[in-house]
């Protein structure tokens, strides 16, 4: 495996932090800000993407959204391959896209391992130590978490490996899907009791709440719904801090909308003082509208990740959330006629259909060059990405008090997020629940994760979604994705394939 074993380099700003090089034991032993750097150095491997190692880039998008039923591929027909086979359910071991998720993924773990070994020997008092602490398991439990819902049992790093350990083969073998879920729960269970409210730190940072939020997520994928009630509640009832959802919805995912009343948790992007972005490489640009046909226009990005007819149809009359989560790209306008175009939020038009590669496009990873700060490189975009958000709350909350009987508490919940939407009331049954999820949280990197979960609540129901959309998917392989190849070359031969591939 792809893992990084020197100490954290390059710290970038989450944070405005100017590049801290390597940190020495007695550094760490002798400078109570030593280890301040080492936990920013985890945040900051957040920002992996582009084509290479990816957390929160591209290719995650395409493991989640162009995977599930929310998303085609977009662009041109023949660009990127190892795009269009994972929206297929085509994937192979060798597509680079899923050897760059898991390298990135490992890198972030790595950092984590290397910021949980040295944080205790920094001079900090103890109260400061156990929040970095809690800041660190929040991320690697968060890491882990993406890790067996896109692979299923991996191999379980959770400490530096000695220097007599690195060859070890053992380490290269995958522990059971239950034994990273253990990992993780024992990770969120303890940034939960060591972090603090919000508001009691850095905006940005881990807090209270964000670990009981994740962990009442992992909670809904291990069929645990007391937990994941009692841990939302104590959200949704004030213990944690103050949350409430965003009025505006559309607004939550532009620069005023960043770190809201809505936001648990999300990566933090921004320009320091030296205009060198902190952002998430190719995330923003690499989803939007893409130049094709006439052309003629100034386009936006490489048009991937475009939202499914499907997706489009899914939202009730009135449901201000369509509107806000996909860019519509206006026909082509009859001979004779001039099309007005699709004119986003800032101002900017973008041509009808004959100028534009595809149809449909997501507006919440669109950000703008003219009223939203950016430092003029497109690849670099620093737009927040949301990880979880007040509104999955109530929804996890409502699912999980479904599922213990208890429909008053779900009904609460399920009537906020859609009052928020400009919606009336609906039964809080599971099905009804399960359809706010997919509209609220639509093109969030979750719906493919969430098809899954829910059918192993519902079997029968993932198969024909995608044959709806004319995709083969095969129960007992398409689950999760095919361990890389290279991963199984290096280890040689120590990690075994997931069925069917």
């Amino acid at each position: 495996m792809a893992l990084s074993l020197a100490l954290v380099s390059g710290c970038k700003d989450f944070l405005d932090v100017a590049p801290q090089g390597q940190l020495s034991e007695d550094a760490i032993r002798t400078d109570p800000g030593a280890a301040q750097k080492l936990v920013d150095g985890v945040y900051n491997a957040m920002y992996l993407g582009g084509f290479g190692p990816d957390i929160h880039g591209l290719q995650f998008v395409i493991l989640t959204d162009i995977a599930s039923d929310d998303a085609d591929k977009g662009s041109t027909p023949s660009d990127y391959n190892d795009a269009l086979t994972i929206d297929n359910f085509t994937v192979t071991s060798s597509n680079g896209t899923i050897n760059n998720a898991w390298n990135g993924y490992y890198q972030g773990i790595s950092r984590a391992n290397q910021a949980l070994d040295k944080i205790p020997l920094s001079p900090a008092a103890d109260v400061v130590k156990n929040r970095l602490l809690g800041e660190v398991r929040f991320l690697r439990g968060y890491f882990y978490f993406n890790l067996v819902r896109l692979f299923g049992g991996v191999p379980k790093l959770d400490k530096v490996p000695a220097t007599s350990e690195i060859n070890n083969p053992d380490l290269q073998k995958r522990a059971t899907a239950a034994d990273i879920y253990a990992l993780i729960i024992s990770d969120l269970e303890f940034a939960a009791a060591n972090l603090p409210l919000k508001g009691a730190t850095e905006t940005g940072r881990a807090t209270k709440a964000a670990a009981q939020g994740m962990l009442a997520k992992v909670y809904l994928y291990q069929k645990n719904y007391q937990k994941a009630y009692d841990l939302t509640n104590e959200i949704i009832t004030g213990k944690s801090g103050a949350y409430a959802l965003y009025p505006t919805y559309a607004d939550i995912w532009r620069t005023v909308g960043a770190n809201s009343s809505e936001s648990i948790f999300e990566v933090q992007a921004g320009i320091n003082s030296a205009c060198n972005n902190s952002a998430v490489e190719l995330y923003s640009v690499s989803q939007g509208p893409r130049s094709g046909g006439k052309g003629g226009w100034a386009d936006l990005g490489f048009g991937f990740n475009n939202p499914t007819q499907q997706l489009a149809d899914a939202y009730e009359p009135g449901d201000v959330r369509r509107a806000g989560s996909i860019i519509f790209i206006q026909p082509t306008a009859p001979a004779g006629q001039r099309s007005t175009g699709t004119v986003l939020w800032d101002g900017f038009r973008i041509p009808s259909k004959d100028s534009v590669e595809n149809f449909r496009y997501s507006y919440k990873a669109y950000h703008s060059r003219t009223k939203e700060p950016n430092c003029g490189n497109s690849d670099f975009l620093p737009k927040n990405i949301r990880v979880l958000r007040y509104a999955e709350i109530l929804l996890i909350n409502a699912e999980a008090a479904v599922q213990i009987g208890n429909t008053a508490a779900a009904t609460t919940g399920l009537t906020a997020v859609r009052a928020r939407a400009g919606l009336g009331p609906k039964a809080a049954t599971l099905a009804n629940i399960w359809q706010e999820r997919r509209v609220e949280l639509a093109l969030e990197h979750d719906r493919f994760f969430d098809l899954v979960r829910q059918e192993s609540v519902q079997p029968g129901r993932i198969v024909p979604l995608f044959a709806a959309q004319g995709k083969t998917f095969v129960k007992g392989k398409n689950e999760i994705f095919p361990i890389p190849q290279p991963q199984i070359d290096l280890s040689g031969g120590q990690l075994t394939q997931n069925p069917g591939y």
